[in-house]
Formats: C-alpha cells, structure tokens, sequence
C-alpha cells in the first residue's frame, strides 16, 4: 500500500465511501458509487487505493466487487497520462483479471464491471491491456471466453486504439476458435463484429495507414470461412444470429471473390432469420443492406449480383416490410426500425437496377397476395421521391397499375394505396381524369359510416375466436389489422393533404368536388368535402376567375340549386361526426359567389348566429328541445334567404332541386322531415297555384307515413304550404280522405296481386296532422271558415278508430293544433268559438283510455305518452271559446285527477304528465265562473278533489297534490289580486292591465267586493287544517310546498275584502306582522331545507295562530280529525300540536259550542287513531283545551260521549283509557310538589334514586311539569351537565348503569323542554367513554343550549362557574367544558362575561390538565366585540401555559394563540414577541408531530407584529429558526410540512432582501418529492451566499447540530442542506473548520447510522464536499510506494 499524508478527514471519508459499496441498501450503494465517480478525478490514485485494500480477499470478502471496479474503471479512466506507470497500471489488471478467471460465471455484473477495469487501463496503455489479456485467452474456456468480451468491449470504446492490434488478436483467437463450444460462439461472433466496426471506423479516419495487409484479409478470410459454413448452420438460433450478425460487418472487409463465393450460402442463411420475430428481423435486415451495399455498389468492381439473383431477396423483403409497418404495433420503435432498414435495402437495389426494380414492384401489385401487394405499394412508396429522375418514364405505367387496385377489398391494400396516391400527388403524378379518380376513392372511404365500422368490428370478434396460433411470417392479425375506421381517418387526411399542401391539385379538385356532396353513396364524406372546399376557397384567388363564371362554364357539375338544397337537408344533425353542421355553415359563405348576390350580405349576419347555437355541443345536449330548435332555424334561415333573393326563376328551379333530393334518402331517414318542411316553406313563397298543387303530390307520394318522424316532417311542410295555399292544401287532404274509404277493396286486390297498402292507422294519423299543423299555419284572416268547415264535416269522428299509439298521439295532437290556431287568431283579435269543442273534448278522452286488446309492446309507455299529449290537448280546448259548461268539466276532472296516482317511473314521461295535469286544473280554474265568488267555489271544488293526493301516504302523490295546489292559488291570485299578472310579474305591469281591463269591461257596473271573492268563500279554516300537517312531512320539498301554500292563502285572505260579520278580525298590522314571519319562514325553506324542523314548524303555527279569524279558527280547530288522523306520524304529531297551540294561544275566544264541537273531534280522532303515543297526545291536548277554556264544558262532553258509547257498544276500552288520563293528572299534581335538585343527595344511592325521580318528573309532568321546567331551566341543566361529569368518571371505572340512567333523565329533560336536537345528541354520544369525546358532547349540548335559549346563557355560565371550585375533578371539568362553549355566546352579558373570565384565569392552574386546557380553550372564544378588554389577560395565560409541564396542555396552547393572533393588536403582543419566540422554538422540537406544526404556524402568525423597536430582534431570531424550517419542509409529517411552507412565506418579507421572498414561489417549494425538495435546497443555498452570505456561518452551526436530530429524515435533510451550503462557498479557507466538522460528522453518521436515507444522505454528502475542497489534493500517492505532492489544501 502506499503511504498517503491526505488529511484525516478526506482519506476516512473516501475509506468510508468505498466501504458502503457493500450497504445492504441500494440506494446507499447507488448513492456512494455515484460520490466516488464524482471524487475519483481528483486523486484517482488514492480512490484506486482505497479500492484495491477493500477488495483484498475478492467476491467471497467483499459483497459488491461490481461497485468497486466500477469505481476502479472511472479513476483509472481520470488518471493523467503523466501518473500512469506501467507497473501500477499491470498490477491492477492482474487484480480484475485474477477474479475472472477463477470463477464459472460469466457476464455477471462485477465481470462487466471487470472488464471496464481493463478497458480504462488500455485507453492509457491499450499494450499492457492486451497482453494481460493475452496472457488468459489460451486459459480455461471460461476465462478466454471473457477475455474475448474484453476485446471487444475496448473496440467498441477505443477503436483507433484498438485497430492497430488487429493483426495480434487474430493471432491469438484464430487458434482456439477450434474449441469454442456452442454457448460460447454468441460471444466470439460479437467480438468479430466489434472488431470489424473498428477497423472500418480506423479505415475511415486513416485511409491511407495499411490496417488490412495480407495478413489480416488473411484471417479475416479464414474467420468468414468459418462463420459461414459452421456457425452459420448452427442449430442454435443465437449462434446463427450472432454469426450472421458479424458477416453483415465483414462483408465489406473480405475480398470479392471470396465474397461472390460465399454468396450462395449467406443469402439463403440470412433470409431464413426472418421466419423468427421482429427483433431477429431487424438484426438480419442490417446485415442484408451490408451485403447488399458490398455486393451492388463497391468501387472495385462490377455488381456481384444480377437482378434476376435479388428477385429471391425482394420477394422475401416485401411481406416482411408489411408486417413491420403496423403503427399500432406493440413494439412500434423496433418495427419501423426495420421497415426503415428494408426500405434501404429496396434503395441499394433500385440505384443499380431502378427499371428492374419498378417493373418487379409494379408486377407484384397486380399479383393476388395480399401481401406482396401491400409491401410492393409501401416499397413504391419510399422509393417515388428518391428515384424520380431514374423512374420518370414509368408515369403512366404506375397510374394505371394504380387505377387497377381502386376497386381492391383488403383494407391494408386500400390504406397503402391511399399513402402512395398522397406521394403521388406530391411528386405531380396526378392529372387529368385517373386525378378525379383518385380524388373520387378518397371521398369513397371517407364516407364509410359508423354502421358499418361496427359491423366490422363484430366479424372481427367472431372469427378471432376461431383463427389458431400461427408463425410471425404468416400470421394475419399482424398483417392486416387496419379497420375501416382507420382507413376513414387516413383517406380524410389524404384528401385535406391534398386541398392544401399541393397546390398542383387544385385544378384537379375544383369543380370537380362539388360532385361529391350530391351523390347518396358520399353522404358521410360531405364534412370533409366541406373541409376541402374551405380551404380551396381559402387559397383561391377569385378576383382573377370569379366563381360563378367559372363554375357557369364548366360541363358536368351540379347546379346551384342542387348544391343549397343538399347543403340545407344535411345541416339536420348538429352532431353528425365531424361537425357537419357547422362544415356546411363555413361552405355555404365560401360559395356564396354561385348564389343569388343578396344572399352574400344576409348570410354574412345570419351564419355566425347558426354557428353560435351549434358551438357547444355538451352545452346543447342539456337542451331536451334542441334539434326542433334547430330545424326551425334551419328553415327560418331558408325563409329569409327566399325573401331576399327576388328571383321567381331561381326559387323554382330551387323547388325542383328539393323535389330531386327525396331520391337520397331512405324512408326512415330523419333528413326526410327536414326536407319536407324545407320543400313547404319554399312552396310558400311560389304564387304559382299549379306548380305548388304539383310539389304537394309529389311531397305526399315520396313520403313513407308508416314513419312517425317521416309524419310529422310531411304535415309541417302541408303546414307551411298552407300559409300560404290553404285551400290547396285542404283538397288534397279531402281527397286523401275520401280514399281512405275505398280500403276494404284496395285489400282485397292486395290479395291477388300482391300489392302492399299503407295501414288505415298511419293514414289517418298523417291525415290529422296534416290538418291540424295547416290549421296552425294558416293565416288567421282565414282560418275560421276553414276550420268550422272541418269540424261541420264532422271529420274528425272518422280518426276515432285508430288503434296504434302513434295514431292516436296524432290525432290528439292535431286536435290540440287546431286548438291553438283558434288561440292565436284570438290573440290576434280575430276571436270566434270552436265549434263542437265539447264533442272534440270527448274525442281526446276517448282517445286517451287504453284499448283492452291493446297488445304492442311499449305499450304503457306509449300510453303514458299518448295521455300526456290528450292532457295538453284537453288544457287547449278548456281555454277556447264558449266556456266550459259544469257537467263536462266535471267530466274532465274525473277523468283526469287520477293521473296524480301515477308511479314515479319513467320519469321522463311522468314529470311532463303531471306537469301537463296542473296546467289542465289551472286552465279550468282560469276559464270557470263569471265572478269571484263563483271561481272560488271551483277553487274549493278542485282543491277538494286533490286533498285525497295532499295527504296520501305515498311521498310522489303528495308532493304533486302539494305542487297542484300551489299551481292553483297561485292562478287564483293572478286572476283576482290586481297586483299580480299572470306571467308573476308585480307591481304595474301590461299583463296585469290588460287583465284590469278585461274585468272592467265584463263587470262594468258591479263593485269589487261582488267580483273579487269575500275571504269567507277561501274556506281559510279547512284549507289551513288540510295543509298544516304538511308542514311537519318527511319530505323537504312537502315542507317548502305547504308552507308557501299557507303563506299564499293568507297573503290572498288579507287582500280580499271581508263580509261585515267580521268584525272581530285581529288588528292589520299584526297579521302583516304574523305573514311577514311565516314569509320569511318560506324564504329560508328555500335557501335550505335541512334546518331544524321543529323550530320552523312552531314558527308556522305561530304565525298560522295569529293569522286565522276567529271563525276560521274554530272551523279549524272543529275539522281537525282527519288531520290528527294523518296517514304519516310525524304530519299527525305535527297536527296535534298546531291544535295545541291554538288552543293555548286562543282557547279564550272559543265559545261554549265551539268548545263542545271541538272536543268532539279531538275524542273522534282518539276513537279513529291507532298508534298509542298519538292517543295520548291528543288526550294531552284535550286537557290543554280543557285548562285553557271551559273544563265543565270538556268533560260534560267528554261524559256525554262515554254515555253514549256506553249505550251503543262495548265501552271497555274508551274506559281503559280515561283512567289512565286520570292517573296522568295525578302525577302532575305530585309534580308540582317536587322540585328539588338532584345536587341536594351526597349519597350515591339518593342521587340515583334522585335521578329516577326526576326522569319520571319529566316524563309524566304535563303541562304543569313544563312550566316548572321552563321555571328552573338553567339549575337542572346545570346539575344535569355536572352529573354527566360525574358519571362518564364512574363509566371509566367500570360502572356503566349510572350514566345509562342520568342520560335517560337528560333525555326526558329534553322531551319536556321541547330541546329535541339536544335530545338528539345525547342519544347519539351520550354513552362513548372517551374524555374527548365527553368534552365534545358537553360543548355541543351547550352550543345547542345557546342558540335556543340564549337568555338562558347568563344564569347557567353562573352556576357552572362556581362549581369550578368543587373537590371532584370530573365535574370541574364538565363545568369547564360547558363555560368554555357558553363564553362564546355571552355577547351582550358584561358583568356575567367579566365574572367568567376571572373565574377562567384563576384556574389556569387548575390540578387537572384538563380544566387547564379548557379554562384556556373558554378565554380565546371570548366574544371578538370583548376581547380587546381582555387580550392581555388572555396573553399572558397563553405565554404560561407554553411552558406548562403537560404535554397536551402545550398543544392547546399553541392552539389558541393561533386563533389570538387573528385578531389581537400590535400593541398587546409587542412587548411579549420575544418571549413568545422562545418559548415556540423550544416546541417546534416536540416530538408530536401535532405539536411541531402548530408551533411552526404560530410562529408565522408572529411574524407581523414585528415592527417598532422589536423589529431587529424579532429578525434575529427568525434567521436562527431559518434552518430548522427549512429542514422540516420535508418532515416525515404532512401537516409539519405544510406549516413550514405558510411559515417560509410568512417570515420571508422580513429578511428585506431582493428576489429572497421568490424562492417560495416556486413549484419545487411546494412539491413533496424528495428530488424536489433537494432542488429547492440547491436553489436556497445560491441565494443564501448571493443574498444573506454573513448568515452562512450561523446556518451552517445550526445544520451540523442538526445531524444529532431524533429524526432520521431531519438527519438527511441537515446533511444535505449543510453539504450544499459548503459546496457552494467561495471563501473556502473561511469555510475550512466547518468543513473538517462535517466531513468528520458525516464519515461518523456513515459507520454508525442505522437509517439508509441517512446513510445515503451522507454518501452524497462526503461526495460533494470532497469535490468542493478537495482534502485529497494534498495527498503523496504513489503506486506502491510512489510519492507526488503537487497540489495546495485548504486543510493544511
């Protein structure tokens, strides 16, 4: 070993790298490797040395030999020429070369590790590597056969070096090639190619040096030799792919003749490797171009091989490039490499023989395989380009070989003639007619539609099934894999590639495009036309050739007409693939030169509105309506467009072109109804009578009525025509009629010849519509002779019969249209009754029943549809002329009103059902009576014949009863109120005068008291008692509906006039008062249905209480059973109290008799009631009304009934249930007498029974047990919470029964004073034994407490604060945990808020950790209007409890100075902040990972109340905590390290440097992986020598303390951060010490540390440091014992 005077610390560190190459980490091991590679140039000897001490005993010693000679292979590499001895230089080969030769493995990783060794060595003395290596190769098969790779490893790395031993390692190798065997030949083949690729790289850079005498072409024949005849035939498929894959090198070296020789057996062997898969494909394909280049295009010579001789090669090549060229391939990268490869190959042949070449390739397009096909077109492909000039003469020969393969079925075939067309047209090939062809076989296969790609896909799954495994050559799934949806997308990229890249096409494309969009068959190519017309549009210059001109003159091109008739059909899907639609907007401007010339300027304004709706197509989904939107824009688009052109000619010749357009569609297509319309709207603007009666004969036959869409398109554009020709319309519609009476006949005929006759059905249907959308477009000037015409005909009697549901929706709807049309001439002042409207009405209902032989399938759901519509329609006729009459209205509703009993599915039918149903109801209520009072009497009748549903047990049905009432009133007030249109508008509006006016001018004579309703006629009192319970239904939405039902009837009550015996009605202002609660109430339903029920309910009743008259009162209070009786619980409990209320409230303004009949309905509904509990709350309120009114009156009738019953039946159980009432009394009555307090009992077993007591107080006190807890609310539940504390202490022992009974008490106490979400809350944690858990329970209780009873809040937070002073710890506690919630709520209680806190302060120093933290927890929630009386109180509790001995106690501290400083003012925390940040630092070492990350954000929160004189302090001690923040942004903790990261931000500000607050912007800030964290590191540490340099020192003594960290990861992280801060110092000397610190620190933490991060950290560590100051600069090294100390150290 050589002596070395390196200092200490950087000769144990390099000792200490080299030593954890054997740590049982990787990451360790990778990380200290990747420090010696990085250290190694500075003193490769001393790193050699290290390595070779460690290696001594080799493998067997030391774990990871690779690592080390690895090491070893980059220092030696680093020596500088002038250190290497050769001594040296040998010894270390003997060390690398001495472990592989004893050992059998072979290419393990410390072999190739080994062998770098070697090859570092012979890039300084390439020939003592050689002959240690030489010394070996006539060794063991073993050991010569890594001698090879080592050959070979040092041509690859060094070939100028290695070449000019060529001749010597022939020399050596040739002869034991003898007795190579098989598993070993792999690795001489490689060898020789390694060795070949050197000597042509030396023959490259030294042409003139004689590498290749005699000798060497000598043995490189005699090599050839044996490769090829032996190792070539080898039956191992690796020794024939490496052989083949080292002739490929030396075909180039050998000479020709031996060469041409050796060609019959190469090719053959190289051709055969392409039966194998892909990655021995590519091999053998770089080894063929080789051959191919030595053979064909050597300068020595004439080519070895004749074309006839390729033939083989190129018929192999062909499928070969086929399979390869798949991009969806699994390996693609491998695959294209060698089409690239094969292509090449193609090229070497077409430089010599290009003729030769194109007649093979052209021939083998035209063969019947597949395959050769395919590749032959790919080859063609490649070679276009390249060989242009050499294959000019053969143009015409390829295009018509091409034209040829046009009709071709195999999808590869089509997809790479479509690539060659593309070349093609790039390189001019494409003109004249075969140009139009291909353009035509481009638009072909765009057009392949969705259809069909699937069906293509399911015969693709099925026969997959049945195809078995075959070889890669063979194998079809990888031939052709190309699917039509593939091909689709290819040919629409050609085509665009096409129209925009050559211009060259141009003249090719237009006009002959323009064929395209008409041809049926190219129907899904029109988007992509459309695509290339736009941009020929946009590259033509028009200004030269105007369009129009141009197109005028060209023969063989479709008309104008043609082209805006097919453009405007086709727009009828907005989601047809591609963007049809807006493709067909953009063309349309682009050709707008081949239209009339007005078009240009309204296309300009109307076409971007049509792009607009279509833009967002996820947008237009959510529109149910959209594609009726859209064809009405359509042909509103088209109706303009014929108002400005002004050509009679061309809108003819434009109707003829619609005419021609039924010729390319199917009957089921849905462009038809679009056709049909746009053909009627253009036959609306024509005056000729006789061309208009053509169109619509020729509309009707084309028109396939079996079609339900193809109906209606056809009946909208009769519709459109009539607008226009209404008496033309109307006789082709009554001669169809009167065809359809010759049925029977036309039959029978059917019979005997065959014939196929339209169903009856479908024509009636057509018929109907037809009449009715004619009816809806006709003028209104002229529809009322027309229509009664109709009617009179008593036509529509002959609809009646249809039997399919279509039908019948057409006929309803028909009936509806013609409805309406009788609507809007009304609207338009030309009014007139319908006549036979009722027997119309009877039509829709006949038609709306379901036939009993019914028996389609869907047939309820058609039927469902089908009632819908005959809803609408009914809705249509009610609200024409004459009014209703009583007997058929009734009629209707009967009909009609069941519908609300419907089930909830299908939705998307039901919800328009019902929906439809209301506005039904709506429009008899609207249209009924002359007068108020007669319109409110239908009112009370419908609502009436609704109630059923409102309170039905089913939740659908009642909310839809609920929805119909709402609907009701609110159409009722519309009518009468005068302050509400019927469109809801408020205030003065036009509707609303236009009604004022309406009602003049009926009741000009008459007061507004006889046409408005008198409030009596609401029946308010039955309505509310209907509705109420709904109030307090399970649903939500019930909820908001009663409610804003109530709100309505009242709000309409109060705008009603009164009759003059009511007089006794309560003052205005308070009911306005009462209705302005119960709306507000409804307001904050609507934002939130979740609230508390009970609360919202009682504020309902109480505002329903004020609201009501006397009167109405006692009709509510005498009706009130069928509500009591409610089919859902909680609406009848809800029921019962309402009536309490009233009774409690009002009992004082019953008379005797309203008394006596409201005692009856209470026994009624106790007589009617099942469930026990309701019974008895209606016996509760029956005693109510008996201590609030008259009681002889309540039990004379009470007496009264039981005589009765006991006269008319068994009276046994009326009778068991009146004693019980009677013992129920009783118990009140105790109760008055015990009203003492649970505290008063010392003894465990009194306070139970105590509790016992005053459960059964609670339960069994009535009314009277009420008031007396309302008396002494706050000392029960005081006591009670106290208890809890008490019990849950017993509960941790063991003794679970006291807590059971005290919360069953606490729970009654809730019953009693109504606090049911307390209730709630007890019932659901009440029995959980963690202290938290109780602690949480006390302050939500409490919370609860607050907000319900906030006057509640003083006299309890006194109680509770005295029981501090208590001896038992559990009830302090409870007390403590109590005031700390109350305290929040005590805004506006000074002298009881001021008594708490002092309380709170004094026991800060409470025994119990607990209490402590709560008295804490209490001051920070002091309310914020009071806090500033007492933050420094607050404060200085906070700063004792940081130090507190109690770990939790801290914690909660911290905690709460968090929430202080939100709020607390600069002034109270100043003269603390110091204090404050101490005492945080100590915290932010805790090891609760909780309690770091508090203590870290609350020294952020410091960080603004550093100004004034503690400004420069307060930044002295941000700069010590900088480190330890910085280390913590990477905690093992989430929480610890987002605090870090806020806090970083916070204090950055204060450092008062440029660019420093930056540094946590950045994205690596705030990521969390580590890589991320180390950059930010790197980054920090630049800025801190740039920015804050007088900080580093300080830094640095906080880091190097860092390293004895209590976390693993904080180890590293200080390891790190300081090693970056040194490395980065450009004042080392003053760095040094530190330096000398770390480096001995950090080789200490490698030997001992138990964590790998650690471990890893420190690697690095000592890698960067030793680079940074290289302490082994000054290290005397010389090869054993060789001595050079040339270079200066810090260390010194």
């Amino acid at each position: 070993m050589a002596s070395s005077s390196a200092s200490l610390p950087g000769l144990e560190a390099v000792q200490v790298l080299v030593s954890s190459l054997a740590d049982e980490s990787p990451v360790v091991r990778e990380s200290s490797l990747a420090s010696l590679k990085e250290i190694a140039p500075l003193n490769p000897i001393l790193v050699i040395d290290c390595c070779v001490a460690i290696s001594k005993g080799g493998r067997r010693r030391f774990g990871n030999m690779a690592g080390v000679f690895l090491v070893m292979a980059c220092a030696v590499r680093a020596m500088e020429q002038k250190d290497v001895d050769s001594t040296y230089m040998v010894k270390l080969a003997k060390i690398a070369t001495s472990e592989m030769i004893t050992s059998k493995d072979f290419n393990a990783d410390w072999q190739r590790a080994a062998a770098a060794v070697l090859v570092s060595i012979g890039s300084h003395a390439p020939e003592l590597m050689m002959e240690e290596v030489f010394l070996h190769l006539s060794g063991p098969n073993l050991a010569s056969q890594s001698m090879v790779q080592i050959l070979a490893d040092f041509a690859t790395t060094e070939a100028l070096k290695f070449s000019p031993h060529l001749k010597d390692v022939f020399l050596r190798v040739l002869p034991i090639l003898g007795s190579v065997r098989d598993a070993q030949r792999p690795v001489f083949a490689n060898a020789f190619k390694c060795w070949c690729q050197a000597a042509w790289q030396y023959v490259g850079d030294f042409p003139s040096n004689p590498l290749l005498d005699t000798d060497v072409m000598s043995f490189m024949n005699s090599v050839f030799e044996l490769l090829l005849r032996v190792w070539a035939n080898s039956r191992d498929l690796k020794v024939r792919l490496s052989a083949v894959d080292a002739l490929g090198q030396m075909v180039g070296l050998i000479t020709r003749s031996q060469l041409k020789a050796g060609l019959p057996r190469l090719i053959p062997t190289i051709l055969d490797l392409y039966r194998k898969d892909q990655e021995i494909a590519f091999l053998a394909t770089q080894s063929l171009h080789n051959l191919l280049t030595a053979c064909l295009l050597s300068e020595n010579g004439p080519p070895l091989l004749d074309f006839e001789e390729l033939t083989v090669i190129l018929c192999s090549l062909l499928p070969i490039s086929c399979i390869n060229n798949q991009t969806h391939s699994s390996n693609f990268s491998l695959g294209l490499k060698t089409y690239n490869e094969i292509q090449h190959c193609f090229l070497v042949i077409g430089l010599v023989y290009p003729d030769d070449l194109c007649a093979f390739l052209l021939n083998k397009c035209q063969s019947n395989e597949e395959l050769p096909m395919i590749g032959a077109l790919c080859a063609i492909k490649h070679l276009l380009p390249r060989l242009l000039e050499a294959w000019h003469g053969k143009r015409s020969s390829l295009i018509e070989v091409v034209k040829l393969l046009v009709d071709e079925q195999s999808l590869g075939v089509r997809k790479a003639l479509t690539e060659l067309i593309v070349v093609m047209a790039s390189h001019c090939y494409l003109i004249g007619p075969p140009a139009q062809l291909f353009v035509e076989y481009f638009v072909r296969h765009c057009a392949i539609s969705d259809h069909e790609i699937r069906m293509h896909k399911a015969s693709e799954e099925t026969s997959s099934k049945s195809i078995p495994f075959q070889a890669f050559q063979n194998k079809k799934a990888m031939i052709d894999p190309v699917s039509p949806s593939e091909l689709r997308a290819i040919c629409g990229k050609g085509l665009l590639l096409l129209a925009i890249t050559i211009p060259e096409m141009e003249h090719v494309l237009w006009p002959f495009i323009l064929r395209m969009l008409l041809s049926k068959k190219y129907t899904g190519a029109v988007a992509t036309v459309c695509k290339c017309i736009t941009e020929l549009g946009r590259h033509r210059s028009f200004q030269t050739s105007p369009l129009s001109c141009e197109f005028n003159t060209s023969n063989d091109i479709p008309s104008s007409v043609d082209l805006f008739a097919r453009l405007m059909v086709l727009m009828h899907d907005p989601f047809a693939r591609e963007q049809l639609a807006t493709q067909i907007l953009t063309v349309l401007c682009y050709l707008v030169p081949l239209f009339p010339k007005n078009l240009s300027f309204l296309w300009h304004d109307e076409v971007p509105k049509m792009k607009a709706y279509i833009s967002d197509l996820d947008d237009l989904r959510q529109d149910l309506s959209y594609q009726e939107t859209w064809d009405d824009m359509i042909v509103n688009f088209l109706a303009v467009s014929l108002d400005v052109v002004q050509d009679n000619e061309w809108i003819i010749s434009l109707g003829n072109a619609f005419a021609r357009q039924y010729a390319l569609y199917d009957d089921d297509d849905e462009h038809l109804a679009l056709l049909h319309r746009c053909l009627g709207m253009l036959l609306q603007k024509v005056d000729d009578r006789i061309y208009v009666h053509g169109k619509i004969e020729w509309m009707y036959d084309r028109a396939n009525i079996s079609v339900p869409v193809n109906r209606l398109g056809l009946a909208k554009g009769m519709g459109l025509i009539a607008a226009s020709h209404l008496d033309t319309v109307l006789e082709k519609l009554k001669l169809i009629l009167d065809n359809v009476g010759h049925s029977r006949f036309q039959r029978i005929l059917s019979y005997f010849f065959g014939k196929v006759l339209e169903d009856a059905d479908d024509t009636y249907a057509a018929l109907a519509l037809m009449y009715g959308y004619a009816a809806r477009y006709a003028p209104s000037t002229v529809i009322e002779a027309r229509i009664n015409a109709l009617v009179g005909t008593n036509m529509l009697s002959r609809l009646l019969h249809v039997q399919h549901p279509t039908a019948k929706q057409a006929v309803i709807t028909a009936i509806d249209l013609l409805g309406r049309a009788v609507i809007n001439a009304a609207e338009m002042g030309i009014s007139f009754p319908l006549k036979r409207r009722d027997q119309m009405l009877d039509y829709v209902l006949t038609l709306m029943g379901r036939d009993e032989n019914e028996g389609l399938v869907d047939s309820s759901t058609e039927h469902l549809h089908t009632q819908s519509l005959a809803l609408s329609a009914c809705k249509t006729l009610v609200l024409v002329e004459p009014r209703l009459p009583v007997e058929a209205r009734n009629r209707v509703l009967k009909a009609t009103l069941g519908f609300f009993a419907l089930s909830s599915d299908p939705s998307d039918i039901i919800s328009p059902l019902v929906d439809n149903l209301i506005s039904l109801l709506c429009a008899i209520l609207s249209t009924s009576g002359e007068d108020g009072r007669s319109r409110a009497d239908q009112l009370l009748h419908i609502l009436r014949q609704v109630d059923s549903f409102v309170s039905s047990s089913v939740e659908h049905q009642r909310r839809r009863g609920c929805t119909a009432v709402y609907e009701l009133l609110l159409k009722f007030r519309n009518l009468f109120s005068g302050g509400v249109c019927g469109l809801g508008c408020h205030s003065s509006c036009t509707h609303s005068k236009q009604i004022d006016i309406a009602t003049q001018r009926k009741f000009p004579n008459l007061p507004s008291a006889f046409v408005l309703p008198s409030r009596n006629y609401l029946s308010l009192g039955e309505r509310v008692m209907t509705y109420l319970p709904r109030c307090a239904d399970t649903s939500s939405e019930v909820r908001k509906l009663a409610a804003q039902i109530l709100g309505l009837l009242f709000s309409m009550a109060l705008s009603l006039p009164k009759l003059a015996a009511s007089v006794d009605y309560s003052d205005i202002e308070v009911s306005y008062s009462a209705l302005s609660s119960l709306e507000d109430v409804i307001s904050i339903l609507r934002r939130d249905a979740s609230i508390d029920q009970s609360e919202t309910f009682n504020r309902v009743i109480s505002s329903v209480c004020v609201l009501l008259m006397r009167d109405e009162l006692v009709i509510s209070l005498n009706t009130c059973t069928s509500a009591i009786c409610d089919k859902i619980k909680q609406s009848a409990d809800g029921a019962i109290q309402a009536v309490t209320d009233f009774i409690t409230k009002r009992g004082n303004e019953l008379h005797e008799l309203d008394i006596s009949r409201t005692t009856q309905s209470l026994l009624s509904a106790t007589v009617t009631t099942t469930d026990k509990h309701t019974r008895q709350e209606v016996l509760n309120a029956i005693s109510c009304l008996a201590e609030s009114t008259n009681s002889s009156t309540v039990f004379n009738e009470i007496l009264a009934a039981a005589g009765r019953d006991i006269a008319s039946k068994d009276v046994s159980r009326i009778r068991g249930g009146w004693p019980m009432q009677d013992a129920f009394v009783t118990d009140i009555d105790k109760g008055q007498h015990s009203n003492h307090s649970i505290e008063a009992q010392n003894d465990c077993q009194f306070q139970q029974a105590a509790i016992l007591a005053i459960t059964a107080f609670f339960r069994g006190g009535g009314k009277t047990g009420k008031r007396a807890v309302e008396q002494s609310y706050s000392t029960a539940f005081s006591v009670l919470t106290l208890q809890l504390g008490s019990c849950h202490g017993l509960a941790g022992l063991g003794q679970l029964e006291p807590l059971r009974r005290l919360l069953l008490a606490f729970q009654s106490f809730c019953d009693c004073a109504g606090d049911i979400e307390m209730g709630k809350i007890l019932a659901r944690d009440g029995e959980n034994k963690d202290k938290e858990k109780l602690i949480d329970l006390i302050q939500e209780v409490a919370s609860c407490t607050s907000m319900k009873r906030p006057k509640e809040v003083s006299p309890i937070s006194m109680i509770l604060s005295k029981a501090l002073n208590r001896h038992q710890r559990f009830q302090r506690e409870a007390a403590a945990a109590a005031l700390s919630e109350f305290i929040r709520h005590s805004d506006g209680l000074s002298s009881v808020l001021e008594h708490v806190v002092e309380v709170m302060c004094l026991h800060v120093s409470d025994e119990s950790p607990i209490v402590r933290s709560l008295c804490l927890c209490g001051l920070v929630q002091i309310p914020e209007s009071h806090m500033h009386n007492y933050i420094a109180q607050v404060l200085g509790v906070i700063v004792a409890l940081l130090e507190d001995p109690d770990e939790s106690v801290q914690l909660t501290a911290v905690q709460c100075l968090l929430s202080v400083l939100n709020t607390a003012p600069e002034e109270a925390v100043n003269h603390i902040l110091i204090n404050l940040s101490v005492r945080l630092r100590n915290l932010q070492i805790c090891m609760n990972e909780k309690m770091r990350s508090k203590a870290f954000a609350a020294y952020g929160a410091l960080s603004k109340y550093a100004k004034g004189s503690q400004h420069q302090a307060f930044v002295e001690q941000v700069h010590a905590t900088i480190p330890r923040l910085i280390l913590h942004l990477h905690d093992d903790d989430l929480n610890v390290r987002q605090a870090c990261r806020v806090t970083l931000r916070q204090l950055a500000p204060l450092i008062e440097v440029d660019g420093f607050s930056n540094l946590f912007n950045k994205q690596v800030f705030s990521s969390e992986r580590r890589s991320d964290y180390e950059d930010f590191i790197r980054d920090f540490s630049r800025h801190a020598y740039q920015l804050l340099s007088p900080r580093v020192n300080s830094y640095l003594a906080s880091l190097i303390q860092a390293f004895d960290s209590p976390w693993p990861v904080i180890q590293a992280n200080a390891v790190y951060f300081s090693s970056c801060l040194l490395s980065l110092a450009e004042d080392q000397r003053s760095l040094a010490p530190y330096c000398s610190q770390a480096l001995g620190a950090l080789v200490n933490k490698m030997s001992k540390s138990t964590d790998a991060t650690v471990r890893a950290s420190c690697s690095f560590a000592l890698g960067i440091l030793i680079k940074a100051f290289n302490p082994l600069a000054s290290a005397t090294q010389q090869p054993f014992d060789r001595a050079d100390s040339s270079r200066s150290n810090v260390f010194e």
